[in-house]
């Protein structure tokens, strides 16, 4: 028996799926280049395994909100809003205190660090124009 595939009331569109499949890769990328590669590096060289790793919980964020755009709730639109304000403010600041210094440090951990960080605000442009356009559609529960 086929599964049905049907949209449902509460359903996403398929931008807001789009989003929320880039905010899991991009969790699964920030995994990779927070954690494993810099523990991988470190183990292959005989350094202490968290000697290079960024710690923060950011990419559980990032799948929560894309859990919350992929099974909407009351709160999925101003959770939208908010993390991607946050988000945008917190990188836009960090990039302007690395690339203000007057030799910025390009280490392979930097330069991965914000390559990671340009995907993370562009993914957070997106979700934040997509959430606050005072015309988007308003339907369901995705909408504030």
């Amino acid at each position: 028996m086929k599964a049905d595939r049907s949209p449902t009331r509460n359903s996403p569109g398929g931008w807001i799926c789009f989003l929320a499949h880039f905010l899991i890769i991009l969790s699964a990328w920030t995994l990779v280049i927070k954690y494993i590669f810099p523990i991988s590096y470190a183990a292959a060289h005989g350094l202490p395994l968290t000697s290079h790793v960024f710690w923060d919980l950011w990419p559980v964020a990032h799948l929560w909100l894309a859990w919350v755009l992929l099974k909407p709730k009351f709160y999925t639109a101003w959770l939208a809003i908010v993390m991607s304000a946050i988000e945008i403010v917190i990188i836009v600041t960090l990039f302007y205190r690395f690339l203000s210094s007057p030799e910025p440090e390009w280490t392979i951990w930097r330069t991965n660090w914000f390559i990671n960080k340009i995907f993370v605000l562009s993914c957070f442009i997106l979700i934040f124009v997509t959430f606050i356009r005072p015309n988007r559609k308003r339907t369901n529960t995705v909408s504030p």
